[in-house]
């Protein structure tokens, strides 16, 4: 099968991560479908248009926190079958947990959790039934750590670690390939959305979205079970596995907690 054949579905892809992979796929040739819960889900398809590549891209607004959210993505591809999935769709929330509205609480979970699975089990059935596809999903090193003052988001994200690499063992006598991107903290739109610009890890140099998701697509095209992208990112996931879990929450503390921003250097 050639690569104009090929048909690849990204959520979350409106910014960051997401759109950086959906330009992976179409600068390869790839037709995608992009989705994600707000109107600049247009724009990023009209960039990628615009980008040329042969690939062709559709947009589809979706709650992807929701079912039905899911079950219209899942409508958009019009019958076709899914090549690849990239489960990319993330919702971030700061602060303490008992200062959270519960509902942005709960959205954090349907989002990165739930409405996951869901598309994951939706389209994995058909890879199944047809024994090939490739699906990535992005989980991040903060799973690794429990997330004192990102509580809920570091737990997802656990979940997706977890998930992506129990999915890869199941399917392991198939053709299917299930690979997780453990990325750490990003230059997207994230800790701005999640509240997070008076941190210390809101604030600080980050990661380049367009390398992360470049590791990630190549990894995923080489059947790859994981990546953690970036050298200071894999110390860290290394160190996280043999440091209690007590001191990783103090140490998060310290990049998360609210007022940890550290002040803007005077360059005059």
């Amino acid at each position: 099968m050639s690569d104009s054949e090929q048909f690849a579905v990204i959520t979350g892809a409106s910014t960051g991560i997401g759109l950086e992979l959906a330009r992976c796929c179409v600068r390869d040739g790839l037709d995608v479908l992009i989705a994600a819960d707000e109107p600049e889900i247009e724009r990023a398809a009209s960039e990628l248009r615009a980008e040329g590549g042969g690939g062709k891209v559709d947009a589809v607004q979706a709650d992807l926190s929701t079912t039905d959210g899911v079950d219209k993505l899942c409508e958009a591809a019009k019958g076709r079958a899914v090549d690849i999935l990239m489960a990319n769709a993330g919702r971030g929330l700061g602060r303490a947990f008992l200062d959270q509205d519960f509902h942005k609480v709960r959205k954090v979970i349907d989002t990165n959790i739930t409405g996951t699975v869901y598309l994951i089990h939706r389209v994995g059935r058909d890879m199944r039934q047809r024994d090939a596809g490739r699906i990535l999903i992005t989980g991040s090193i903060a799973g690794f750590t429990p997330g004192s003052f990102q509580a809920v988001y570091n737990a997802s994200k656990a979940f997706l670690d977890s998930f992506s690499f129990a999915l890869r063992e199941e399917l392991r006598d198939s053709k299917l390939t299930v690979t997780c991107l453990m990325p750490g903290a990003t230059e997207t739109e994230f800790f701005k959305r999640a509240d997070m610009m008076d941190t210390k890890v809101g604030t600080e140099e980050k990661d380049d979205a367009a390398e992360v998701a470049r590791a990630g697509y190549e990894a995923m095209m080489r059947g790859e079970g994981d990546i953690v992208t970036g050298m200071k990112n894999k110390i860290q996931s290394s160190v996280a596995n043999v440091t209690p879990a007590a001191a990783l929450a103090r140490q998060h503390r310290k990049m998360a907690e609210p007022g940890t921003a550290e002040p803007p250097q005077d360059r005059s």
